[in-house]
């Protein structure tokens, strides 16, 4: 008889002997976001003992709140970065063919309108540019439609001004949540140790060599030193703290600015594409169909704050109203539309400049010379570009540790492999779990066999079974409920933030974690404080009213 993998789980004896392990490495990364889990996937394929840690669930930070696109740059061509939008468009190649359970494509309509920054001529020359620049996609090249027919396919869109558009195709990863997770279990599979809830509070410095870092366990409370030939600062819009105490926290590196999006109800009018036009401050804007919803952004704006509590503010939300309704102004969309919004914060560069736009969208590799060998820290970086970040983050570690890197480009996602020949009636909603799960969901159909009651339902709602909470405890490393709803099973990004399976999925993970009542309250209340960072609008109203009104 199989086992059952639920009676040999106890995290507390897992995260005892990772951390065991993790005392000494080649190579310790710092920061569980889609870049810092390429390197380690990529640092571990090539034969390197490394390890990855992050202060809070993988892909918990920015990478779980951008627009959800992997794009090729369009906007980049206005800067004439034609590398950056060559290398975005190959990138977003590679993924939709090792990873096309998650990563798929997407049409995207580019309305002309008169008087607006970028002319009908102009934006008809870089349709063509960017097609040419993907010369080796999979996806189909753009398509031109008159004023008619674009207000015929496209009903609710502005008429005044409207010359027309052009549809062009770039790629969704409707759940990028789950990119992380399947990127954290192919380092783990390639040997890499990783930890979440791991948290650096301070790097370990000897003269000027880094030579790892002091990490609190977040679960246990405990302190560990974890030691490592080289490491790499990938703690994204946190980079900043991963410094203090260092010489490199003498100046600022990280100068991020704000993306809000927000999550609303569909028109009753059909939108059959996304749609990407200019706003009135010659702004990209996006209307992205989003599983039952649309997501609509985004905003950047420069912020100053906990990272930590980052949410919309009452101009945001306003001005991303506003420009919505002036390129679709049969929708009337307010505020009673939105189910909820998010806001991350891009990882870029500090420079003085004013104007957001103006601050590089490249990554940065930086070496610290003279000042810390042993430590290498990136700025920048995209959800598309993962890919070229680790290769060349990777380029340089291994000069440094006398290996030849192997690229993830070389690899397929695990939930790529064997997707389609999986048979799983015995589950409820099969197509979801297939589109989230690919491949992996053989996981899950493995704890159905196993455990007895696994395929009975916590969530009718969305059709999560006892098995899929199990296997995201006992294989995907949740050890919150937020971990589960938002970043497993995903049902805590639906229009009611997972709110019909809190009670059930609570109660399944507190017999797996052994948590007391007390405890399992104490886990629902804090995934309730942290829906407050999406959905409460009381603090919005109390603020002064921006120029957009209300």
């Amino acid at each position: 008889m199989l086992e059952n993998p639920a009676n040999s789980f106890n995290l507390s004896r897992d995260r005892a002997q990772k951390f065991e392990k993790a005392r000494s490495s080649d190579l310790l990364v710092i920061g569980g976001g889609v870049n810092g889990l390429a390197v380690a996937w990529s640092a571990a394929l090539s034969g390197l003992r490394v390890t990855i840690v992050d202060k809070g669930d993988w892909g918990s930070g920015t990478s779980s709140w951008s627009s959800r696109l992997i794009h090729g740059g369009l906007k980049y061509l206005e800067k004439l970065d034609v590398f950056l939008v060559r290398e975005s468009l190959a990138d977003r190649e590679w993924l939709l063919q090792s990873a096309p359970h998650l990563v798929k494509p997407m049409p995207f309509l580019l309305p002309y309108v008169k008087g607006n920054k970028f002319s009908k001529p102009l934006l008809r020359m870089g349709m063509i540019v960017y097609d040419l620049l993907s010369f080796d996609k999979s996806v189909p090249w753009h398509s031109n439609y008159n004023r008619v027919e674009t207000i015929e396919r496209w009903p609710g869109i502005r008429e005044e001004g409207l010359q027309g558009g052009s549809v062009y195709y770039d790629a969704q990863v409707e759940d990028s949540e789950r990119l992380c997770t399947e990127m954290m279990l192919a380092a783990r599979a390639a040997g890499a140790t990783t930890i979440n809830y791991a948290k650096v509070s301070g790097l370990l410095v000897d003269g000027t060599e880094v030579r790892g870092a002091r990490v609190l366990d977040e679960i246990s409370g405990e302190t560990c030193d974890l030691h490592a030939k080289v490491t790499v600062n990938l703690a994204g819009a946190w980079l900043d703290s991963v410094f203090e105490g260092t010489p490199m926290s003498e100046k600022r590196w990280i100068g991020g600015t704000k993306g809000t999006h927000l999550a609303i109800r569909r028109p009753d009018l059909p939108i059959e594409t996304s749609v990407y036009f200019e706003s009135d401050d010659a702004r990209p804007m996006l209307v992205i169909p989003w599983k039952d919803m649309l997501l609509i952004g985004s905003t950047d704006k420069r912020f100053e704050g906990d990272l930590d509590t980052l949410s919309a503010d009452q101009e945001e939300v306003d001005y991303i109203l506003h420009e919505t309704n002036k390129m679709f102004p049969a929708w009337e969309v307010s505020e009673d539309d939105i189910y909820y919004w998010y806001t991350g914060l891009r990882p870029l560069p500090y420079v003085s400049t004013t104007r957001t736009a103006d601050i590089t969208r490249r990554h940065e590799v930086h070496t610290h010379s003279g000042l810390a060998s042993g430590l290498i820290s990136v700025t920048g970086g995209k959800l598309t570009t993962f890919r070229t970040l680790s290769n060349h983050v990777m380029r340089i570690v291994g000069k440094k540790l006398g290996v030849q890197p192997v690229s993830i480009g070389t690899q397929m996602f695990p939930g790529a492999m064997g997707a389609g020949q999986v048979s799983i009636q015995r589950l409820a909603k099969p197509e979801r779990l297939r589109r989230l799960y690919g491949g992996l969901v053989t996981n899950i159909e493995s704890v159905a066999n196993t455990v007895p009651g696994a395929t009975d339902l916590v969530d009718r709602n969305s059709g999560v079974t006892r098995a899929e909470v199990i296997n995201a405890v006992v294989t995907e490393e949740a050890v919150s409920l937020a971990d589960v709803l938002a970043r497993r099973t995903v049902i805590g990004l639906n229009s009611d933030l997972g709110e019909s399976g809190i009670d059930a999925i609570s109660r399944e993970m507190a017999h797996l974690m052994g948590w007391s009542e007390e405890q399992r309250e104490a886990q629902v209340e804090s995934y309730r404080l942290y829906l407050r960072r999406f959905t409460v609008k009381a603090p919005l109203l109390s603020q002064p009213q921006s120029k957009y009104g209300t």
